[in-house]
C-alpha cells in the first residue's frame, strides 16, 4: 500500500512530547520492535489507520526525509501490496526537530489519526520509518488489509555508536546485487557499519588503478582442486555501494589487510613481500606465513593503495587488519633484520608496531584514523586516536580502553558468524562450534566476560566511553555462496542489533525471543532466508521393542511444538509436546513418521520438521549427528556429497548409545578431501593413527576408542569427487557407544565420513 510519495508542507506545529531517556524503566506498554525501543509511552484517544488512503507528508525540499518515506512506503507494499490512492483522513508525517539522545535519536508519536516522526537528522527520520514498519507488521496485525495502531509515544536513542557486521568479500566474493541486499536488511536493524574485508591470502577483490596486477593476477585464485576462481569490484562499483548504504545511514569501512594476510597482493607483485608458499596453495584456508617486506618501497605501494582506498570511502576509519602476521620470514631475511636493527627495534614484534605507526601516520595526513584487529596493540606505542577491533576478548579489550583507545568489540567466538546456530542436520553449514542466538543476545559489549580465573576490575566511567560498540563477522572461508552467508547472519544480527542499540537495563532474552515470531514473518515477506536454528524442531528417537520413543525440542522456549503421526502437517491445534507433556517421550509404532513445527499462537514461527522411524532409519546418521571425539578444529566441509561435520585435527567419530542388537554389519559413506590447510607448527600435532594399508582404513572399536575392534573397513576403495559407501562385517550386540576413527600415515589426503549405517541381519 502507499504507493505513492505526498509532498506537501507541514501546516501544523507537532507538539512536542517531553520524554525522559531511561529516566523511568520502561512503560508497561511493549511494542513489537527489534531492536526494543528505548521509551515506550501508551496514549489515549485514536491512533492512526494505514490503508490506502494514507497520506505521507514531508517538508518540502527535505531529501533525507523523502528518502525515509520511500523507503517506508516500499517496506509497507512488500507486505501489503501496492495502492493507487492518497490523502485520506490519516497521516504519517516526518518533521525535523530537536530530540534527546544523539544525532540518531528519533521521536514516534501516535496520536489524533496521525504518526509523527520528529528527528533532527537523516538517519533519526530513517530509524523512525523503519519502527513504524515493524508496529505496522507486527505479529497481532493482519497480513493484509488496513492496520490499526494504537496511540503511543517512542523516544528512541542507541547506547552504542557501532553497530555493525563485518562482510568477508576475500575469501568468497559475493555480488554486488547481494552487497546492497545485505545493506537493506542492515539498515532495517538499525545497524550502520558495514566492515567489508576486501583483500586476504586469498583474493584481492578492490580495483586499484596504479596496480592494475592486484585483481588481474591477485583477484583470481586455482586451488588444490583445480577449479578456477575470482572477481572484484571495480570502482565504479564500489563508488554505487558506498552511496547505496549511505542513503540507508550505513558507514562502508573497508579492510586493507597488512602486514600478514598478503599472499594475493604479493603474487601479484613479488616484490613487495614474502610469499612463503606456492600459488598452488593460494586457495588452502588458515593462517599463512606471506607476509609484506619493511622497505620504503613496498611502503610507496601500499601508500599508493591507500590513496586510491581514501578516495573511494569517505569512512573516517580505515581497516588495516595486522592480525596473524606471521613473522618467520622477517626473522630470517637479512635485509629485515637490518632494518629492524637500524630502527633500534627490539624484535618483530616491535616492527610491526613500527610498521602499524607508519600506516596510521599516513592515514592521518590524509584525515582519517586506523582500525584494526588486537594484534595491533602487540610492541606498544599505538597511537591512542586508532581504534581497536577486540577478536580475543575481553583482556585485551580492556589493556586498549585503560590506553586511551576506542574498542569494537568484536570476540570470538560468540561474535564470530561462521559458527553453526545449531546442531540440526538440516542447518549444518558453518564451523563445528554452536554459537546459538540465545548466546548471541547474551553478550554484552558493554560487560565483556573475562576469561576464566581472571579477576574482574571495574572500568572507570572514562575507560567505559571508549567502548564505542559491537561487531559479528561473517567470515567466508566456509560460506561459498551467498544465500549461505545470509543464513549465518539471521536472525543473529537481530540479537546485535539489540545488543548494540538498546540501553543495557532493558535488554532482556524472554521479551526479545517473544518479538521473533513477528521478526520471522517480517523476513519471509521480504524474501530473507533467516536460519531457523533457534526455533526449528529437533525429532530424535530411540527404538524399544516395535515402539520409537521419541522426543522434540528447539533451542528456545518461544511458543510451543505442534506435532502429528499420520502423515499430516502440524497446525495451531495439533498436538502439544510442551509442559507437562514433553517430560516422557511420545510412544509410537516402528515405522511412525512424526511432522512438528514451532508455533506462536496461531502463527507458525518455523518450518516443518519431518522424521520416519523405520527400523533402517534408527540405525543411520549422517556426520552432524555424530559426535566429533576431540573438539580442536571443528569444521563444517563444503564438498560434493557432503558437507562433512570432522575435526581436522583428528579425524575420529563417536555415536553414543549404538543399538547393535541384530546388526551384522556396519556400512559407511566415505569421502576423500585434498587437505587444503595452513596450519603452520601445528601441522605437527594433528592425530595419525598408524595404518594396516597404504590407503589406510576406517576403524570401529567398541565402547572407547580405545576399546576392542568391531570392524575395519579399508580405504582403497574411495575415490575424490563425492561420497564412496563400504561396507564390512561387525559382530557386536547390546546397546554401545562406537569410536569411528581414520587410519593415515600423512594429512593429506583427508578422509572423512559423510554417514554411518548399522545394517541388520536378513
Amino acid at each position: 500500500m502507499l504507493s505513492r510519495v505526498v509532498v506537501v508542507a507541514v501546516v501544523a506545529v507537532v507538539a512536542v512530547v517531553a520524554v525522559a531517556l531511561l529516566a523511568t524503566p520502561l512503560a508497561a506498554a511493549t511494542v513489537d520492535v527489534i531492536p526494543r525501543p528505548l521509551s515506550v509511552v501508551a496514549g489515549s484517544g485514536t491512533g492512526v489507520r494505514i490503508d490506502p488512503t494514507t497520506a505521507i507528508v514531508t517538508p518540502p525540499g527535505d531529501a533525507g526525509a523523502e528518502r525515509a518515506a520511500a523507503r517506508l512506503t516500499t517496506l509497507l507494499e512488500a507486505r501489503r501490496g501496492k495502492s493507487a490512492t492518497a490523502g485520506g483522513h490519516d497521516s504519517i508525517v516526518f518533521a525535523r526537530g530537536d530530540v534527546s539522545g544523539g544525532r540518531e535519536a528519533y521521536r514516534l508519536t501516535i496520536a489524533n489519526h496521525h504518526a509523527t516522526i520528529t528527528a533532527a537528522t537523516d538517519a533519526g527520520l530513517f530509524y523512525g520509518a523503519i519502527t513504524l514498519w515493524q508496529l505496522a507488521t507486527a505479529a497481532d496485525q493482519p497480513a493484509t488489509g488496513p492496520v490499526d495502531l494504537a496511540p503511543l509515544t517512542i523516544a528512541d536513542a542507541p547506547r552504542f555508536a557501532w553497530r555493525g557486521l563485518l562482510l568477508d568479500s576475500a575469501r568468497h566474493y559475493q555480488s554486488p546485487a547481494f552487497i546492497r541486499r545485505m545493506i537493506d536488511w542492515m539498515a532495517l536493524h538499525k545497524l550502520n557499519t558495514l566492515q567489508w574485508h576486501l583483500t586476504d591470502d586469498q583474493g584481492w577483490r578492490l580495483q586499484i588503478k596504479h596496480h592494475p596486477r592486484l585483481t588481474a593476477v591477485g583477484g583470481y585464485r586455482v586451488g588444490r582442486d583445480g577449479k578456477h576462481y575470482g572477481g572484484f569490484y571495480t570502482q565504479a562499483e564500489v563508488r554505487a555501494i558506498v552511496a547505496y548504504a549511505a542513503e540507508r545511514n550505513i558507514t562502508i569501512v573497508p579492510e586493507i589487510e597488512m602486514p600478514g594476510h598478503a599472499l594475493a597482493a604479493i603474487r601479484a607483485y613479488p616484490k613487495v613481500g614474502f610469499a612463503g608458499v606456492d600459488a598452488a596453495a593460494q586457495g588452502d584456508w588458515g593462517v599463512f606465513p606471506s607476509i609484506y617486506r619493511t622497505d620504503d618501497a613496498t611502503f610507496a605501494f601500499l601508500t599508493t593503495i591507500l590513496g586510491e582506498v581514501v578516495d573511494l570511502f569517505p569512512s573516517k576509519v580505515i581497516a588495516i587488519g595486522g592480525d596473524e602476521a606471521v613473522k618467520t620470514q622477517w626473522h630470517a631475511d637479512p635485509a629485515t633484520q637490518a632494518r629492524m636493527h637500524a630502527l633500534g627495534l627490539a624484535d618483530e614484534t616491535a616492527l610491526q608496531a613500527w610498521f602499524v605507526r607508519r600506516i596510521g601516520t599516513y592515514l592521518n595526513g590524509r584525515g582519517r584514523r586506523l582500525i584494526g584487529w588486537d594484534e595491533i596493540l602487540d610492541g606498544g606505542g599505538l597511537p591512542a586516536n586508532d581504534t581497536v577491533l577486540s577478536w580475543h576478548g575481553a583482556d585485551g579489550a580492556l589493556a586498549a580502553v585503560q590506553a586511551g583507545h576506542d574498542v569494537v568489540m568484536a570476540t570470538s567466538p560468540t561474535l564470530y558468524f561462521d559458527n553453526r546456530q545449531s546442531t540440526l542436520p538440516s542447518h549444518p553449514i558453518g564451523r563445528g562450534t554452536v554459537v546459538s542466538l540465545a548466546d548471541v543476545y547474551a553478550y554484552d559489549p558493554g560487560d565483556p566476560p573475562l576469561p576464566k580465573g581472571a579477576t574482574k576490575v571495574p572500568l572507570t566511567d572514562a575507560e567505559r566511553a571508549h567502548i564505542i560498540g559491537l561487531q559479528a563477522n561473517i567470515w567466508t572461508e566456509h560460506m561459498a555462496t551467498e544465500a549461505n552467508v545470509e543464513r549465518m547472519a539471521l536472525p543473529r544480527a537481530a540479537a546485535v542489533a539489540e545488543s548494540g542499540w538498546t540501553a543495557a537495563p532493558l535488554r532482556d532474552w524472554a521479551n526479545f525471543e517473544s518479538r521473533l515470531p513477528a521478526q520471522f514473518a517480517r523476513y519471509r515477506a521480504l524474501g530473507l532466508d533467516a536460519d531457523e536454528g533457534a526455533v526449528g524442531v529437533a525429532i530424535r528417537g530411540r527404538r524399544d521393542g516395535g515402539n520409537v520413543l521419541v522426543r522434540l525440542s528447539s533451542q528456545t522456549g518461544l511458543g510451543g511444538i505442534r506435532y502429528t503421526t499420520d502423515g499430516s502437517e502440524p497446525t495451531p491445534s495439533s498436538r502439544a509436546f510442551t509442559g507437562a507433556a514433553a517430560t516422557a517421550p511420545i510412544v509410537v509404532p516402528l515405522g511412525t513418521t512424526v511432522r512438528a513445527a514451532t508455533y506462536a499462537g496461531a502463527l507458525r514461527v518455523s518450518s516443518v520438521a519431518e522424521r520416519s522411524f523405520t527400523a533402517v532409519a534408527l540405525r543411520y546418521r549422517v556426520s552432524q549427528e555424530l559426535r566429533p571425539c576431540t573438539d580442536r578444529v571443528v569444521l563444517n566441509l563444503v564438498s560434493p556429497g557432503g558437507p562433512f561435520l570432522a575435526d581436522i585435527m583428528d579425524t575420529c567419530w563417536l555415536w553414543p548409545a549404538a543399538d547393535l542388537d541384530g546388526v551384522r554389519a556396519i556400512s559407511a559413506g566415505v569421502a576423500v578431501l585434498p587437505f587444503n590447510f595452513q596450519l603452520g607448527d601445528e601441522l605437527k600435532t594433528v592425530t595419525l593413527r598408524p595404518p594396516a594399508t597404504p590407503a589406510g582404513e576406517l576403524v570401529v572399536r567398541l565402547d572407547s576408542c580405545t576399546g576392542p575392534v568391531v570392524a575395519t573397513l579399508p580405504l582403497a576403495g574411495v575415490r575424490a569427487g563425492g561420497v564412496t559407501p563400504l561396507t564390512a562385517p561387525l559382530a557386536a550386540s547390546g546397546t554401545h557407544n562406537l569410536c569411528l576413527a581414520m587410519t593415515a600415515r600423512t594429512p593429506d589426503p583427508l578422509h572423512v565420513l559423510g554417514w554411518v549405517r548399522l545394517e541388520a541381519a536378513k
